[in-house]
């Protein structure tokens, strides 16, 4: 597991904030009926035939406000504000304190401190160049492997001494016979904006963007898989035995918590549609705004 022991935000100064490294941009078919659970009612979420477009976004930042880290965030769905749309993210599991924090406070995010443990299988046959595409920059491996080659992130949830398993990642390793660059795709500008806030560390609904500027190429979809039957049970176990020496307010396995965590897994087992994988990535954070007085017209802004 990777998690910073910082727990300030010292290091992320006045906004834009600058984020370097690399990552996995993911869309998913999400039912929208599932996907409101997790958006203010205030919001028209943008769907077709019961279904809106989420997924998740999956990067290692190797420079950062808050060093190096990894971060999930799972996309609920996209939601309607003319004359464009937003993300919102149902989930973020962050391996820093820091970065947790100042998403809770200051961008409004549904943060949570989670571990990163990840492996691969397989035999390496190829060396490439340092930086070349995702799988390589996360720290795993150097090398290149055979197209059935793969590497397995399983990701859990942390609060104080207890872990929770959130979800397992499968990426598949892709050949390249020829040229490196020729892989690494075009590179691109793009904004990316979101909304974020009703939650208890930030209630005001908020709105920021990312600028992100990369090399961008279409790879195979990650699989996604939960925990197997075995964690859930020990999961289980922990619950009740916790449960009875700590308070309901701050037991990380409440039926509040574990219903939301569940929906935003079933966000990631839905239907994958496309995925992209972003090399050499900057990425510029602008400072949130509040979007209307409160949140109760934050959909008419």
């Amino acid at each position: 597991m990777e998690v910073s022991d910082t727990k300030t935000c010292k290091g992320y100064a006045k906004p834009p904030w600058l984020f370097k490294g690399s990552a996995l941009y993911q869309l998913h078919l999400v039912k929208a009926q599932t996907a409101r659970t997790f958006i203010p009612k205030e919001f028209r979420l943008v769907e077709a035939f019961g279904y809106t477009l989420g997924g998740f976004f999956l990067a290692h930042y190797d420079d950062s406000p808050a060093g190096i880290f990894d971060e999930l965030v799972v996309i609920a769905g996209i939601v309607w504000n003319p004359p464009t749309s937003c993300a919102w993210a149902a989930r973020v599991l962050v391996s820093s304190h820091e970065a947790c924090n100042h998403g809770r406070k200051e961008v409004g995010l549904p943060s949570q401190v989670a571990g990163f443990s990840k492996s691969t299988m397989g035999h390496s046959e190829k060396p490439r160049n340092k930086g070349s595409d995702f799988l390589n920059r996360i720290g795993i491996d150097t090398a290149f492997s055979s197209p059935k080659d793969h590497m397995d992130i399983h990701v859990t949830e942390i609060e104080g001494s207890a872990t929770t398993d959130f979800c397992n990642i499968n990426l598949a390793t892709l050949p390249d016979s020829n040229s490196i660059d020729k892989w690494m795709g075009p590179a691109i500008k793009m904004s990316l904006p979101s909304f974020s806030g009703h939650t208890e560390y930030n209630p005001q609904i908020l709105k920021y963007s990312c600028q992100i500027d990369c090399r961008v190429r279409a790879v195979e979809p990650a699989k996604v898989s939960k925990a197997t039957q075995f964690a859930l049970q020990a999961v289980e176990k922990a619950s009740s035995l916790q449960s009875s020496s700590t308070s309901v307010e701050s037991n990380i396995y409440s039926k509040e918590q574990s219903s939301a965590r569940d929906r935003s897994i079933s966000v990631l087992l839905s239907k994958p549609l496309l995925a992209l994988e972003f090399n050499f990535l900057k990425m510029q954070v602008e400072a949130p705004t509040v979007v209307g007085n409160n949140s109760t017209n934050a959909g008419d802004s």
